[in-house]
């Protein structure tokens, strides 16, 4: 079944100095994709309150999932979720775990972990928070209501981690795939296949690629994939597993102009993501 597209233009849970251009991000990406397979979430203009969450804008993070999860409601079949910051696979991930009727690893490719809780989190922006908050852990409204299991999450490409962030991958024992390994497609194939998975959901933040390649991210950091690095691994990945869903986030262009800079990379991407595959004889693991 062709894939839908769901836009969220959400900004409110970055911390960057460009978290508005995420709004343009998302909007250059939703113009080179199929109107008539394509819906757009509503997103509040203002940045919301805390509450005493110790999540900024929370409130604006609230309405923005409750907006998302109305529009997941009447969707049929795997969604492409582009974002907008990480924080929309709050609504993404869990729709495609509860969707899929199989059991689901979830690929995280993504230079940071985004494991921090309100408690250890430097800057209190949520994107850094959204997978342990999707592993259960986080303000109670945005724990979903289906947790990802620690042993279905994989982290590829991750290299740039908070002290307690490490602390807590050692403690969950979540799986990890350095850049270095990832030279190498198979890698992540058989990190998913140690989880059990039938099913892969993968998240990609594009700051997971080298900063030589992308620009249009707000935290680049060194020493990241290759734009072919990452096509590759996604399509290893689709040849064994079948794909739940998918998303693509944190696009913050410098300025509105500059977003066709990086969208031929984005586009291929998105292409690994959604064209037809045929899956090897391995594909159960």
């Amino acid at each position: 079944m062709p894939a839908t597209f769901v836009i969220v233009p959400q900004w409110q849970g970055s911390g960057s100095s460009r978290a508005m251009r995420l709004v343009d991000g998302a909007s250059a990406i939703q113009g080179d994709l199929p109107a008539a397979a394509t819906r757009v979430v509503d997103v509040p203009v203002g940045a919301g309150e805390s509450q005493g969450t110790g999540v900024l804008r929370y409130t604006a993070i609230q309405s923005v999932l409750a907006n998302q999860r109305r529009v997941l409601a009447s969707t049929v079949g795997p969604v492409v979720t582009i974002g907008g910051d990480c924080a929309v696979e709050l609504g993404a991930i869990p729709h495609a775990l509860e969707s899929s009727g199989e059991s689901v690893a979830v690929v995280w490719f993504d230079a940071h972990g985004d494991l921090n809780s309100p408690e250890t989190s430097p800057s209190h922006a949520f994107h850094g928070m959204v997978l342990r908050s999707l592993l259960g852990d986080g303000p109670e409204a945005l724990v979903p209501a289906t947790v990802l299991q620690s042993t279905r999450v994989v982290l590829a490409g991750t290299r740039s981690l908070d002290d307690d962030e490490a602390a807590y991958i050692d403690a969950a024992g979540l799986r990890v795939v350095s850049v270095e390994q990832l030279q190498r497609p198979e890698a992540v194939v058989e990190a998913i296949a140690e989880t059990g998975a039938r099913s892969v959901y993968i998240h990609v933040d594009l700051d997971v690629i080298d900063p030589a390649e992308i620009d249009g991210v707000g935290y680049p950091e060194p020493f990241g994939l290759t734009v072919q690095q990452l096509v590759q691994a996604i399509s290893a990945i689709r040849a064994r597993f079948s794909l739940v869903g998918a998303g693509i986030t944190e696009f913050a262009p410098s300025a509105p102009e500059s977003a066709s800079d990086d969208l031929p990379s984005i586009l291929r991407i998105i292409s690994a993501l959604t064209r037809p595959v045929v899956r090897s004889e391995e594909s159960t693991p």
